[in-house]
């Protein structure tokens, strides 16, 4: 274990774990959530929706292959060609071995050494079964992860009680121009994952991310994508009313939300959010196309689900959960407004629902005619 220090896990019901340090020797308060994803550690830590996280990993052996090179960006779009956004956004990660010694050909750097960059402590040597037990049935808490010789997180802080979509959007307005493109496309930004405008780009786009509380309706485009993002829908107050706004003056201009892009849309249809127990976090939940026996394999990250009882006339559930029969996505009978809280973008998990993409692309190019 390399002299590692050690660190201990302590639950917001009093129960704690103790392991040792590794990542960024620090203290840290957030929620403490659970992943069941094997792969893809190097996508997920970049996600903006894990702000505010601590994140358990139950896959019992991470950091193998390392992490990808952080200056390797794809030349068309500007953007990095491993990663979700630009930084780690877990407060803290939590693992049960952690392999010192990685492989993989485009391996840079240890996952240590990019959690030590990024601020990110991390524990490992703890029995992860166990807190995902104990998290699924006493629900999702609060934790704190204390590094040995760091000053202790002294309280259990609650992130969903701040506006976290607001400290991940960007700032100003940032355009991907595609010379081939053939339609324009406004990402609402609350938290976007970088595969989500890889995607629209890929679709002979020009995508124009704006911040999340940017009244797009001013804009000319073609289509809405809104975006995924971390913590509580019902904070993002002034996106639902841009949201309500475009649809009302622009009723023939498609909108496709992903994840708490979803979430926002069905607020703006009359539907409300609730809070999850400990929330859908894998690559494997299936989802079924109400209407239809069409069963998908999805990637998904979020804590709150829609309550569908306010919907609005016209909007009607678009798929649903098959494990717990959740809301996994809203449409409109007639205008071209739809939304899935799972990630068809993936990255990482399976691509089986990125053809909502060409849906999407399709409907643009209906109205446009």
């Amino acid at each position: 274990m390399l002299n590692s220090k050690t660190a201990r896990l302590i639950l917001e019901d009093g129960t704690q774990f103790d392991g040792f340090s590794f990542g960024a020797e620090q203290s840290v308060s957030g929620e403490v959530v659970f992943s069941t994803a094997m792969t893809g550690y190097p996508e997920s830590l970049t996600d903006p929706s894990y702000s505010g996280q601590i994140l358990v990993i139950t896959y019992p052996l991470i950091g193998n292959y390392g992490v990808p090179d952080t200056a390797a960006v794809d030349p068309a779009t500007g953007l990095p060609k491993f990663f979700e956004s630009d930084r780690v956004h877990i407060k803290g990660l939590v693992i049960s071995d952690y392999s010192f010694q990685y492989s993989h050909w485009n391996a840079v750097k240890s996952l240590s050494d990019w959690l030590r960059e990024n601020g990110v402590p991390g524990i490992f040597g703890v029995d992860t079964r166990q807190i995902t037990k104990i998290i699924r049935e006493r629900g999702v808490m609060l934790g704190k992860l204390n590094v040995e010789g760091q000053p202790e997180a002294t309280e259990f802080h609650n992130p969903n009680k701040e506006n976290l979509v607001e400290k991940v959007s960007c700032r100003d307005i940032i355009t991907y121009t595609n010379p081939a493109a053939k339609r324009t496309i406004v990402l609402v930004d609350c938290g976007c994952k970088y595969n989500i405008i890889r995607c629209l780009y890929n679709r002979e786009a020009t995508v124009v991310r704006v911040p999340w509380d940017y009244d797009f309706s001013t804009l000319d485009y073609d289509g809405v994508m809104l975006s995924n993002g971390p913590g509580d829908p019902a904070l993002c107050g002034v996106t639902i009313e841009n949201i309500k706004k475009a649809m009302a003056a622009k009723p023939n201009r498609p909108i496709f939300g992903i994840c708490l892009g979803n979430q926002l849309l069905s607020w703006a249809a009359g539907a409300t959010t609730y809070k999850l127990k400990y929330g859908h976090r894998s690559h494997n939940q299936p989802a079924l196309e109400v209407g239809t026996n069409r069963a998908v394999i999805t990637s998904q990250n979020h804590g709150y689900a829609v309550d569908p009882a306010g919907l609005g006339e016209g909007w009607e559930p678009y798929f649903i959960n098959l494990n717990d029969n959740t809301i996994e996505g809203i449409k409109h009978r007639t205008l071209p407004f739809f939304s899935v809280q799972f990630h068809p973008e993936a990255t990482s998990g399976p691509v089986d629902t990125e053809y909502l993409f060409d849906q999407f692309i399709d409907l643009i190019d209906q109205y446009k005619k």
